[in-house]
């Protein structure tokens, strides 16, 4: 869809959702915050501590990036603040983050959803009072699929292992082309490219 026709279609804040600190930077909880920086490497931009946003932001041509230094069940405080400021609705507000219902390497789009046990998306909700934003799903499932019981903290907040490494670099540099797409063609046709499998 051509974002010229549809405003509405084209994302003005896009958030990437993680921890703060040195101790969470390389855990898979972080992936948001991975792809924001490659996101913000390709536009040139620099990421800046904005204490009244409680959060790192960088400007695009058509908007912000935005990486909350809330921690993550605190996320929407942030994003809320900086969204009024800016008045960018609900609907225009692209959040990248993890989820651990898709193997490492894949990606979807979504326009709308529950949390799904995610506590920086429950954080949006409550915030924005709506289940109604964009979202871009980042897989970090093991091969075994969804970790069970108290090995899901253990995964979320561990650090990628060395064998999936390749497969995390990759992700990142094709969740960075899945939101650019979004800005240049709409979220639709983005999510008709990058919803599928990718090639081997």
């Amino acid at each position: 869809m051509d974002t010229k026709s549809s405003g509405l279609n084209t994302p003005r804040l896009i958030v990437g959702l993680g921890n703060p600190g040195e101790a969470y930077c390389d855990t898979r909880h972080n992936i948001g915050f991975m792809v924001l920086d490659e996101i913000a490497r390709r536009f040139g931009a620099a990421f800046r501590e904005e204490k009244r946003w409680t959060g790192l932001v960088a400007k695009f041509g058509g908007g912000h990036l935005l990486k909350p230094l809330t921690f993550m069940n605190d996320s929407g405080r942030s994003v809320q603040a900086l969204g009024h400021f800016y008045k960018t609705p609900p609907a225009q507000t692209l959040v990248v983050y993890d989820d651990v219902d898709l193997p490492l390497g894949r990606l979807r789009f979504r326009t709308s959803g529950s949390a799904a046990g995610h506590n920086g998306i429950r954080s949006l909700i409550s915030a924005f009072g709506t289940q109604d934003f964009p979202r871009l799903k980042v897989g970090i499932a093991p091969a075994g699929g969804r970790p069970a019981g108290e090995r899901m903290v253990g995964h979320v907040l561990g650090s990628f292992r060395a064998e999936e490494r390749p497969a995390l670099q990759a992700v990142i540099q094709r969740a960075a082309d899945a939101v650019l797409a979004t800005l240049a063609s709409g979220l639709e046709a983005a999510m008709n490219v990058f919803n599928r499998q990718p090639e081997p």
